[in-house]
């Protein structure tokens, strides 16, 4: 690899002497490096973008490198979804799963790419909708999770679960979590779901504070189609619901009482750079002890 192009959190790195480095060095290498600065996780709306480029990589960039946490992430493969462009996580917060490279392993890490040491997995992606009625008003996709939660006044929601047309559940809780095997790690775990392999093919839906003592995690196919409603006793007269859809936790729209959000793997994956050979299972006795 030699074309780069650079994610950097300001807030991460405010004096982007991380940044500053990776550039040098790979320009002293004989590469080359574009940055693009963020300050803060932007606020995206539900739609399908008609912008494929948004970050304005270049065309020839082989690599995308984030420097940040897991959110600076997130949104980057967001922005980034339509240029299948493999991306590289430099991790500059606490304890982050998703990205490949601790602070003290860059130049480890860069020398690797540039010698093209590295392999690169593809992620799968959750596909989201939101219908009003019959017409759909948005659409959008998470590498973690789509999840439906209450907002404003603290209470408890009834969710009604629907697979490929059938009923499977319904709940009374603070939420739901659909995860994605990369998403295991995330509010899946804390909220009590199982932790799955990022190479598997499923879903997970996690409900989030049940008021049940028998409410547990359910494993989902790939190809099954998921129908989340809330029910009737969520609803305020005035047809508003306190519930809110999110996507990575980086973009979120209300949920109205008759709002219907179908959920399914997406037709888009993320590939995402690896340089080490270590298991899944041994990175995960790394970071749970650092926990």
């Amino acid at each position: 690899m030699k074309r780069f192009f650079i994610v950097t959190n300001l807030i991460k790195d405010p004096m982007q002497e991380t940044t500053g480095y990776i550039r040098n060095y790979l320009e002293q290498k004989g590469a080359k490096a574009e940055i693009l600065i963020r300050d803060v996780l932007s606020k995206q709306q539900l739609t399908e973008s008609r912008e494929r480029n948004p970050l304005l990589v270049p065309d020839d960039t082989e690599c995308i490198m984030v420097l940040g946490g897991d959110g600076t992430l997130l949104q980057a493969a967001r922005d980034t979804l339509r240029l299948d462009i493999p991306l590289l996580g430099i991790n500059l917060g606490s304890l982050g799963f998703l990205a490949e490279v601790e602070k003290g392993q860059v130049k480890e890490a860069l020398d690797h790419l540039l010698a093209d040491e590295f392999s690169v997995e593809e992620r799968m992606l959750l596909s989201g909708r939101l219908f009003v009625g019959e017409e759909e008003q948005g659409k959008a996709h998470a590498l973690n999770d789509i999840v439906v939660s209450r907002r404003g006044p603290l209470r408890v929601l009834p969710f009604e679960v629907y697979v490929n047309g059938q009923p499977l559940a319904s709940y009374e809780a603070d939420g739901m979590i659909l995860s994605t095997p990369t998403g295991s790690t995330g509010y899946n775990l804390s909220a009590g779901g199982p932790i799955v392999n990022p190479s598997a093919s499923l879903i997970v839906l996690t409900p989030i504070c049940p008021h049940t003592m028998n409410s547990r995690s359910i494993i989902l196919s790939p190809d099954d189609e998921i129908e989340i409603r809330i029910g009737k006793r969520g609803i305020e007269p005035s047809g508003e619901v306190f519930a809110e859809l999110s996507f990575d936790g980086g973009l979120s729209i209300p949920v109205k009482g008759a709002d219907r959000i179908v959920i399914r793997r997406s037709e888009r994956r993320i590939r995402l750079v690896r340089l080490s050979s270590i298991s899944f299972l041994k990175m995960l006795h790394k970071k749970m002890g650092d926990m």
